[in-house]
């Protein structure tokens, strides 16, 4: 592949769709970036419309997606709500919260929320021109697949937005699913000729074996569509950190690719995986750490093996609590504790650790007695925490950030920070996300875990850098957009826009929105 002169003038911007949701659409965003970046160009990311549970508080007081928060970091930014103007966060199958330039804006149907796309288009076309302005280059990611059709009316995340911005498009397709050619050539087939003179070219993503074996495809693909293929991208272990969905994420039943244990013992971390669990991503940090096996449970012959429980974040706490009782996983949460065997709540699941649940204002319709570990009542408020506080626990300063309805109305544990949290021994409790991810406090917490568990023979390994271990996944993100993918011709789609001579792929669906 190409590489293009570094320090080279750049502007302009790209918006990267994919042919199916977890195709690489965040990934490779953020590589685009990583490897701007190096380049000496500024730039920022952009996701119109974004729809996960597992978000982050921006420094500005807002939430966005947590993807959006990575590609931040890839840019060298601090995350911020212009790069994700509008989150939704599903509560349930038909259901979603909506969170409008960081904040909570009422709660929609999937058809009420079609109402509301057309003033949202006016919010996310205005916050993308005012990134335009201030970076030289924005890297829009899409959001499901642009070929959804039934969809597309409405769209402000995919070619609707490519079209009210000027944006060419890259789509990217997984490899690894199978059938990569035919949802490339098909993701353009479906399109307006107007939608299709916005794609550019194709990435294929996660790609192990020969490139020789795959070039024919490409050529034939390349006759059947005008666009050429921007690069392959291989298949990388090492990436695996922020990831969108959790379980993309784990590999037979293990999340991340742990090292080996620095002493004769592991520990084994069972994180229930609630039907709404949100801001799964805060097991990443104990994932990082040798010797440490960190794995979703969802029934309860799991929670007998573990030496660890987590129970996350919920975006539907009473619903997921009321899940946990029925699955038989409370039962065997309760009896790990009541041994004496170590128990941690972060957000939705330190609450579920407590006495009771009040929801007098409706935010979850109806209110629950909680597992009674912790000494603590919890009322849910109609307004949101957004915070980033800082603090000390056991003697280590620590930070994180809050998204939280439910306010800690009573408790009558030791804290486990300052001002905030619960410390019952083998039971614990935070409503601090991104606690985990600073590294002394975690290595004195996998320390009393293994005392309390009788893992007499692990030893927690003395450097593990959680920040290190991120940057460097960003580092091969960018490495591999700078190896792989044609970056000559990326950088002119960037600053040019899609060629206008390419030919329209005629299907008897593409008409004209």
């Amino acid at each position: 592949m190409s590489h293009a002169t570094v320090g080279t003038a750049l502007r302009g911007a790209l918006l990267v769709a994919g042919t199916t949701s977890d195709a690489g659409k965040s990934a490779l965003v953020a590589g685009i970036c990583r490897w701007l970046v190096r380049q000496g160009v500024s730039v920022a990311p952009f996701k119109a419309q974004n729809m996960s549970n597992n978000s982050v508080v921006t420094a500005d007081g807002g939430e966005i997606g947590r993807a959006q928060a990575m590609q931040a970091h890839a840019c060298g930014l601090e995350p911020s709500v212009a790069f994700n103007p509008v989150l939704l966060k599903p509560g349930s199958d038909r259901s979603s919260q909506v969170v409008v330039l960081g904040r909570a804006q009422g709660t929609v149907s999937a058809m009420s929320y079609r109402e509301r796309k057309a003033a949202l288009l006016e919010v996310v076309t205005a916050t993308l021109a005012d990134l335009r302005s201030r970076f030289d280059v924005v890297v829009c990611e899409g959001a499901g697949s642009p070929a959804e059709i039934n969809l597309r009316a409405t769209d402000i995340a995919n070619m609707g937005l490519a079209q009210a911005a000027d944006l060419p498009v890259v789509v990217v397709g997984d490899i690894d699913r199978g059938g990569v050619l035919a949802h490339l050539f098909g993701t353009v087939a479906v399109l307006s000729p107007a939608d299709q003179a916005r794609i550019a070219g194709f990435v294929v993503n996660k790609f192990r074996g020969d490139p020789a074996l795959l070039a024919p495809g490409l050529d034939q693909l390349r006759a059947l569509t005008g666009r050429p293929t921007l690069g392959v991208v291989p298949w990388a272990d090492g990436l695996w950190l922020d990831a969108e969905d959790s379980l993309a994420a784990v590999t037979d039943g293990v999340l991340g690719r742990p090292a080996a244990a620095h002493g004769a013992q592991w520990l084994r971390v069972a994180v229930v995986r609630f039907p709404r669990i949100s801001n799964a991503t805060d097991a990443e940090a104990l994932a990082c750490e040798p010797g440490v096996a960190v794995r979703y449970v969802t029934e309860p012959s799991r929670i007998e093996d573990a030496d660890l429980v987590v129970l996350p974040g919920s975006k539907a706490t009473v619903a997921d609590l009321a899940w946990l009782r029925r699955t038989g996983l409370a039962d065997a949460v309760v009896a790990h504790a009541k041994a004496g065997r170590p128990v941690l709540g972060i957000c939705g699941g330190y609450q579920m650790l407590g006495r009771v649940i009040a929801d007098p204002h409706g935010v979850e319709g109806g209110s629950a007695d909680g597992l009674g570990l912790l000494d603590l009542d919890v009322e849910f408020a109609a307004d949101k925490v957004l915070a980033n506080p800082t603090g000390t626990a056991w003697g280590h300063e620590v930070g994180g950030y809050e998204i939280h309805h439910g306010r800690v109305v009573r408790s009558g544990d030791p804290l486990l920070l300052d001002g905030e949290g619960s410390d019952a021994g083998a039971v614990l409790g935070t409503h601090w996300h991104g606690l985990l991810e600073n590294d002394g406090f975690r290595r004195a917490l996998l320390v009393r875990v293994a005392e309390q568990a009788g893992r007499s023979g692990f030893r927690v390994a003395p450097d593990t850098s959680f920040p290190a271990e991120r940057a460097a996944q960003l580092d091969l993100l960018g490495d591999l957009v700078a190896d792989h993918l044609d970056t000559a011709a990326l950088r002119h789609v960037i600053g040019h826009g899609t060629p206008p001579d390419l030919p329209t792929v005629t299907s008897g669906l593409a008409r004209s929105p």
